[in-house]
């Protein structure tokens, strides 16, 4: 008995230390189910694209071009962009992965990767087994489809007036996501606010312009104005005495 514990001891560490991502996904993805159902999705189909995307971003977005009627080049595009911070963060992330880890395993657990479980294996001392990132990910998956199931089905329950309100839930977590950063760093509060004023611009000057692209156009001009005008110094450069 002692060794079954101690072989499932990191899967049980991974759980206990998904649970605060869980409880935080559960309250965003609550407002997530509800702009879903709003946008004429059903319950079951809002449940499922969280089950399979696992993106808070990247599912707004995609939730505004299903009802701007877009194309699926458009949302590709638009996922593609987005999401690929992700890319960043599994080459991060696999120099702290254990021998064990094969390629399978690898992309199951690339599936999993967010920004909060990426911060959290990150700052595991020594390598991640799979049996952590395991527990790791499927608690927070769990947090993150019935949050969003609890809000699309209090879409289709409650008050207009009401699910209008709550569906706010999501905004405010990027609002939140972004404002302690852009407090430290001039350059993230330029990068956001050139996004939102792009943003902006294209929906009120241009409107022709479906809003997947919209969403496409504003992020790589947002990026390519912080990585012109605020450029990450190279930290192998020897600072001049």
């Amino acid at each position: 008995m002692k060794s079954l514990f101690s072989k499932n001891a990191p899967f049980t560490k991974g759980l206990i230390d998904g649970v605060p991502i869980a409880l935080g996904y559960l309250s965003v993805s609550f407002g997530f189910g509800i702009l879903a159902v709003r946008s004429g999705l059903t319950t079951l189909i809002s449940v499922l694209i969280s089950a399979v995307n696992l993106t808070s971003a990247g599912q707004a977005a995609g939730i505004a071009i299903i009802a701007a009627g877009g194309s699926y080049f458009e949302m590709a595009l638009t996922q593609l962009i987005i999401n690929l911070r992700y890319g960043l963060m599994s080459l991060s992330l696999s120099q702290k992965l254990d021998s064990t880890f094969n390629t399978p395993r690898r992309l199951l657990v690339a599936y999993g990767i967010t920004d909060e479980i990426f911060a959290v294996a990150s700052a595991q001392k020594g390598l991640l087994t799979a049996r952590y990132m395991y527990g790791l990910i499927s608690v927070s998956t769990l947090g993150w489809c019935t949050g969003t199931l609890l809000g699309a089905s209090a879409g289709q329950l409650l008050p207009a007036s009401l699910t209008n309100a709550m569906g706010i839930v999501l905004y405010a977590m990027f609002i939140a996501i972004v404002i302690p950063p852009a407090r430290k760093s001039r350059g993230v509060l330029v990068v956001a606010a050139t996004a939102a004023v792009c943003s902006m611009a294209f929906k009120y000057l241009l409107p022709q312009i479906t809003g997947g692209f919209a969403i496409i156009f504003s992020a790589v001009i947002a990026a390519v104005l912080g990585a012109l005008v605020f450029p990450v110094a190279d930290e192998t450069e020897v600072a001049e005495p």
